[in-house]
């Protein structure tokens, strides 16, 4: 036993000699998801930014569930991980600006545009406060999937049941009378497959990632039915802890980088899924008419005036224009 003691000691002291630290990082999603894939190539870019000194234990299980884990982050059960602003409905009131209709078409585009907004507007006033950001990134463009019919309006949406995953999009559909329920990602293949739910509001990489073999029907929007607005963290004392040389290593690699990482991780896995097994399966296309979208953009109105009153009560100046310079961040990335 004591053999063994000084054999780990000796192991930790040469680990030591060489200034190498390990982080502890978690994902709730699969690791075949394009969100775990692209922290994944983040830990790789480390190692390879720090020539070893930095290193990522990637577990095989979550630390927390998907709501739990800007929390677990922040009291160091995990060291590094993401999570969706929506998932804590409340929270995150300046996140929600990513997260309307009709924003655009390419998550690259939609998350370094919100990085710049954010790295401007929202840093100022703490809206992640209690852990270290690495940066933030939305998924694409949000569809409507569903196992039923084809869905052409806002009527044929309120006949069926759905999962969504918070944020504007649970405010936009009580607006819309829609029967919704907030659940996380990783419940749609049970909730469809058991047919509890009709149908799930995610981008189009959800139907390979989570295996929606059942959907039948897909709806999609110019700019999309909403985002998802991410947040990818790490525990504020690992980072206070690191070398200054380490520190260095860490901040190059987060902000417009962390954004364009995700993002172009998820516009690749729309595109496959999209072009390939959704057609492959034969999984038929409705694109939204222009009155579908009037109605929405309609009842999104409104939204917006409440997420202005919200933002400003928090201390963010003039919500509407920092609205307006975000749109026309997202039209210079394009």
């Amino acid at each position: 036993m004591k053999a063994r003691l000084l054999a780990v000691t000796a192991l930790l002291g040469t680990a030591s000699a060489f200034g190498q630290t390990v982080l502890t990082v978690s994902s709730w999603l699969p690791p075949t998801h394009t969100a775990s894939v692209s922290q994944q190539k983040w830990c790789a870019a480390l190692e390879q930014e720090s020539k070893g000194g930095l290193k990522c234990n990637i577990l095989p299980k979550a630390v927390a569930a998907p709501p739990g884990t800007f929390d677990a982050v922040r009291d160091g059960l995990a060291d590094v991980s993401f999570t969706v602003d929506g998932y804590t409905p409340g929270r995150f009131v300046f996140a929600q600006i990513a997260e309307f209709p009709f924003l655009g078409d390419s998550s690259e585009a939609t998350s370094v545009a919100y990085q710049r907004i954010y790295q401007k507007h929202f840093v100022p006033l703490g809206e992640h406060r209690g852990v270290k950001v690495l940066g933030v990134f939305t998924h694409g463009p949000g569809v409507i999937f569903n196992t039923r019919k084809p869905i052409t309006s806002a009527a044929d949406v309120a006949s069926l049941k759905f999962r969504i995953g918070g944020g504007n999009i649970s405010e936009l559909s009580k607006a819309m009378g829609w029967n919704v329920t907030l659940k996380p990602a990783t419940d749609s293949f049970e909730l469809l497959s058991t047919g509890v739910m009709d149908g799930t509001f995610l981008p189009d990489e959800s139907f390979a990632s989570f295996k929606l073999s059942m959907v039948k029907h897909v709806t999609r929007f110019p700019g999309g039915l909403y985002n998802s607005s991410f947040v990818f963290i790490m525990n504020p004392e690992k980072y206070k802890g690191l070398s200054a040389e380490h520190k260095a290593v860490v901040d190059k690699l987060s902000g417009e980088y962390v954004a364009r990482l995700f993002g172009q991780g998820w516009d690749a896995l729309d595109k496959t899924s999209r072009e390939g097994l959704q057609k492959e399966l034969g999984v038929q296309p409705v694109r939204a008419s222009e009155a579908f979208v009037a109605e929405v953009r309609a009842k999104q109105s409104g939204l917006e005036d409440k997420w202005a009153a919200a933002a400003s009560a928090k201390g963010l100046k003039d919500p509407k224009a920092v609205l307006d310079e975000f749109r026309a961040e997202i039209k210079k990335v394009n």
